[in-house]
């Protein structure tokens, strides 16, 4: 793969006793005699070295006695005059980051003298303390540690290995994260991991598929950062724990997804990772953004040696920037991490000369800084598809395309950033998302052009289409899947439900039915043949595919919802409310059941019904789960209010609605009901 990676792994595997002298000038030094490891060596390699190079640590060997470093004195020597050792990326002056702590050229220059002096020990009385590292958890004991159920077992040969990992998260109600921390479960052969949530079942299914731990393929579109933090884990690297007001949402039924990079070692390994998560009392009250700067459309040629990539993205608000993740993969070789002011100053974000795929850290500055509105964030990559580029996977080298494979390529920024207000947060994550979908649509649709037979290409293209609105696209690409697999009841659900944003009803209803011919017992075929029959307006023959699909499966929350939606339409506001307590039995924080039981309670025709305080708590908790901006769910709220009698609040709360700027009809009917409040009058439904 490359020279360096030779070299290091002969290195480290074979050299002994045996110390070569390395060529070099004396070392211009206040103390007389040899350069000796226990004066000397010892304090630089304690304090640059031994958070990875310690028993028990990320590193494969420890480096803080004598005789283990003097058994690789040549190695540590060349790795340090290199560079390639301690492996931090960032130039400094680029940017401060927190661990940032490179050797100085004076450190370097004794660790070759020290080998040219042929490695002595020196006096041992001379040797500082040794640091000392917690055994385990370095962040201490985790509220919550998954591991995976059964151990990855990774080949003695062949190339790099990626796979992904999906595991249970198993808490019951909202949790609040502060802190993760990945423990390998195999530091000699596990290299790096990248860290997703997933609040669907996408991700687990992938796995299911795959008889062994795992899968092999790509993260699901629907693996994401959680609310805008990154998550990763490189040798040494943990990130500390987050303040309370920052941690991270963490909701029942989610799961986590490892994609772990694994080098094979000569034998057979055994790798069983571990997650441990650190909880906080506090639901947070700042979320940051996530900005992914990047083309998915690289295309380099077979030998060209210097193509470049570009990306530009100009702020709608002020910033405030706390991290940093470059992402490339094996011929990547330069990236520039800009900002430009509006008074047309440059800020340096970040800068690597010489990118490794292997050290792919998070950069944390050691102060965020502020970026006012109208900055442009600008990236440029710079690659090496030549045959003189020694990480280059491909020789002779072939051309590459974009893509999510370690032989594709790719080229992103990802920036950490915090808004002044939620406002601003709402403002920033509305102009990234379009323009992150496009680059996502466009990588996609490069990568089934070069295999058109993958499905789960189509599906995840398919469902970026219909985040965008384009469910005409999202339906080809669904049709494809099905003339892939006719035989599969997922893909023909997948379709149907294209059809239904497409408004083709006739069609998806044929696609559900032929989904339950293959697979009687799909529940979720009956539940989204049930709306489609509600849209089409037979709330009766809707109503029995939502029975069944509570019969198949009672703990669908959708269902409740939805047999408790249609017997609210029909009056039966008791039984409704029943059912929409089931739900949120399934699923305590989910939305539309919070919201639709609080307005039952609040505004239900028959006072028997009614019940403001818990009206109230269920619309309070719905506008916290919305983070207060979502007209419905504050209108709910304010009718709640009004309830209880608490006018002025309905008022105020129902005014905040507005400035939501809902769709005209809801902005008419808040207004109807905000007027009723002025004059000190709750809301009531209708009698059906």
């Amino acid at each position: 793969m490359a020279r360096r990676l030779l070299v290091f792994g002969l290195a480290s595997a074979v050299v002994t006793g045996q110390v070569e002298a390395a060529p070099g000038g004396p070392l211009e030094a206040a103390r007389d005699g040899p350069v000796t490891f226990a004066r000397d060596v010892a304090p630089i390699i304690f304090d640059h070295c031994g958070i990875c190079h310690h028993p028990n640590g990320s590193a494969p060997f420890s480096l803080l006695t004598f005789p283990a470093a003097r058994q690789r004195a040549t190695l540590i020597a060349a790795v340090t005059k290199s560079r390639l050792m301690p492996p931090w990326k960032s130039e400094p002056g680029y940017g401060e980051f927190i661990g940032h702590h490179p050797l100085s050229d004076a450190e370097i220059e004794v660790v070759q003298q020290w080998l040219a002096d042929g490695a002595p020990e020196g006096d041992p009385r001379d040797l500082p303390a040794r640091p000392q590292w917690t055994e385990g958890w370095q962040l201490g004991r985790p509220d919550l540690v998954v591991t995976l159920p059964q151990p990855y077992v990774l080949p003695a040969d062949g190339t790099d290995v990626s796979r992904v990992f999906v595991l249970a998260l198993p808490v019951d109600t909202m949790r609040y994260v502060r802190g993760l921390e990945f423990r390998p479960g195999n530091q000699k052969v596990v290299h790096h991991a990248n860290i997703r949530i997933d609040r669907t079942p996408a991700s687990r299914q992938l796995d299911d598929q795959d008889p062994a731990p795992g899968y092999e393929g790509l993260l699901s579109h629907s693996a994401v950062y959680p609310d805008g933090h990154f998550l990763g884990w490189t040798p040494g690297q943990v990130a500390p724990l987050l303040p309370n007001g920052l941690a991270w949402r963490l909701a029942p039924g989610t799961d986590l997804v490892l994609e772990v990079h694994m080098k094979p070692s000569g034998r057979t390994e055994v790798v069983e990772p571990s997650i441990g998560l650190y909880f906080g009392d506090e639901p947070p009250e700042r979320t940051p953004a996530m900005l992914r700067l990047g083309r998915q459309s690289i295309d380099i040629a077979a030998g060209q040696k210097d193509y470049a990539i570009g990306d530009s993205f100009v702020l709608p608000v002020d910033v405030e920037v706390q991290a940093i993740q470059p992402h490339a993969h094996y011929r990547a070789r330069e990236v520039k991490g800009l900002a430009t002011l509006p008074d047309g100053t440059t800020k340096w974000l970040i800068y690597i000369k010489d990118w490794d795929f292997r050290w792919q850290h998070v950069y944390r500055y050691v102060t965020p800084f502020v970026l006012p509105k109208g900055t442009t964030l600008e990236v440029q990559y710079t690659f090496d598809n030549s045959a003189d580029n020694p990480r280059n996977p491909q020789q002779p080298p072939t051309r590459v395309l974009w893509g999510q494979w370690s032989k594709d390529e790719m080229g992103d920024l990802w920036i950490q950033m915090l808004t002044r207000d939620d406002r601003d947060l709402r403002t920033l994550n509305e102009a990234v998302r379009p323009k992150v979908i496009a680059e996502d649509i466009a990588g996609y649709e490069s990568m089934i052009r070069q295999d058109p037979s993958r499905i789960q290409l189509h599906d995840d293209v398919a469902l970026l289409y219909l985040d965008v609105g384009r469910a005409g696209e999202a339906a080809a690409h669904l049709e494809a899947s099905v003339r892939l697999k006719p035989e599969s009841a997922a893909a023909h659900f997948n379709f149907g439900t294209a059809l239904t944003f497409a408004g083709r009803l006739d069609e998806a209803i044929d696609q559900y039915q032929q989904a339950l011919k293959i697979r009687p017992d799909y529940g979720l075929a009956h539940n989204n043949l049930g709306n489609v029959l509600l849209g089409r307006g037979n709330p009766g023959e809707a109503l029995e595919h939502f029975r069944e699909a509570l019969r198949l499966d009672p703990s669908n929350a959708e269902a409740h919802y939805n047999v408790g939606s249609v017997l609210r339409s029909r009056g039966d506001l008791s039984e409704a409310a029943g059912q929409f307590r089931e739900a949120l039995q399934l699923k305590p924080d989910w939305i539309p059941a919070v919201a639709s039981l609080a307005w039952l309670l609040a505004t239900a025709p028959d006072a028997a019904l009614r019940d403001a305080n818990q009206a109230i708590r269920f619309a309070e908790q719905a506008a916290d789960l919305t983070r207060r901006q979502d007209a419905s769910a504050l209108d709910v709220l304010a009718a709640a209010y009004a309830a209880a009698g608490q006018f002025d609040r309905a008022v105020a709360v129902s005014q905040a609605a507005l400035e939501m700027k809902p769709d005209a009809t809801l902005a008419a009917a808040i207004r109807r009901r905000q007027e009723l409040y002025r004059q000190h009058k709750a809301y009531v439904s209708p009698a059906l």
